[in-house]
């Protein structure tokens, strides 16, 4: 017994997007939606309170944002932060490289979890660990200062510090970028007579080029919002976490709350300039 269709032949059904014209709720959606804004909301609460509060006063603003002190501090900021990613980049990338292609082994778990380890300490033990280690009687400290590279309340300790809690973020991120490149296709490299680096060079990393950028995004965000492992080694000079820390123990909140507005009026403009080029780089390159 032949079953008639509700529908007649050729007749298009409704999709389930449309009722009567109408776009359907999605009501799974709407849920996510609101529960992701709330997480949201905070952030914008947060916002919305010191934008209002700091308008109210443009001429304070105005003075404290062209005072040489924050914009030498935010420059000092972001050029540590951008040595510590750079640094990253050469010495993480391998060993990304090796955690992605090694095989699974209790070695290779040890490994793993000493690169994630930055990521569940204190702050505060992070800085004891770079400031020990490359103090002027540190193993590292002592012979570096020898040379004349100290570290100590100097600009290499805040890159120091910046690089052992930003190194998770970026070695994490290219290793599953690397994870994600078919194996063979650097099989198919190596039988046409490429090398192992050469290999490397032209089909594994521009695979993974959108991972490298999103890595040193991250990294470099973390670094240069460090304070406490800063802080430990480097207090001077004063990186934009410490300076408002000091404005906020000795000129009050009106003054730190205007340093830290401009923070983030600079930090947003260039992280939404970072994330509109990850849009664009490595498009076609990382879909095999």
């Amino acid at each position: 017994m032949k079953i008639e269709s509700d529908s007649v032949e050729g007749e298009v059904p409704p999709s389930r997007w449309r009722v009567r014209g109408r776009r359907q709720v999605d009501l799974c959606i709407v849920s996510f939606c609101i529960l992701g804004a709330v997480l949201a909301g905070l952030t914008v609460l947060a916002l919305a309170n010191i934008t209002i509060t700091e308008l109210g006063d443009p001429l304070h603003l105005i003075e404290v944002a062209a005072s040489s002190g924050v914009l030498g501090s935010i420059l000092l900021t972001f050029s540590a932060g951008a040595n510590a990613v750079l640094l990253l980049i050469i010495f993480g990338t391998p060993l990304a490289y090796v955690l992605a292609r090694a095989p699974p082994s209790r070695f290779k778990g040890v490994v793993e979890s000493i690169v994630d380890l930055p990521l569940i300490l204190p702050h505060t033990v992070a800085g004891l660990l770079v400031y020990l280690l490359f103090m002027r009687r540190g193993w590292l400290g002592a012979p570096l200062a020898e040379i004349g590279l100290a570290f100590e309340d100097a600009y290499p300790g805040t890159v120091v510090a910046m690089l052992f809690v930003a190194s998770p973020f970026f070695v994490n991120t290219m290793r599953e970028g690397f994870e994600k490149v078919p194996l063979h296709l650097e099989n198919v490299a190596r039988t046409l007579g490429a090398g192992t680096f050469t290999t490397f060079r032209t089909v594994t990393l521009p695979l993974s080029l959108r991972h490298l950028f999103n890595g040193a995004i991250l990294a470099w965000g973390r670094a240069i919002g460090e304070f406490a492992a800063v802080v430990m080694i480097a207090y001077y000079p004063f990186i934009i976490s410490t300076l408002i820390y000091y404005s906020f123990t000795t000129s009050g909140i009106r003054t730190s709350r205007s340093i830290a507005f401009v923070v983030i009026v600079v930090s947003l403009g260039v992280f939404y300039l970072l994330r509109r080029l990850t849009g664009y780089l490595g498009r076609y390159d990382d879909r095999v």
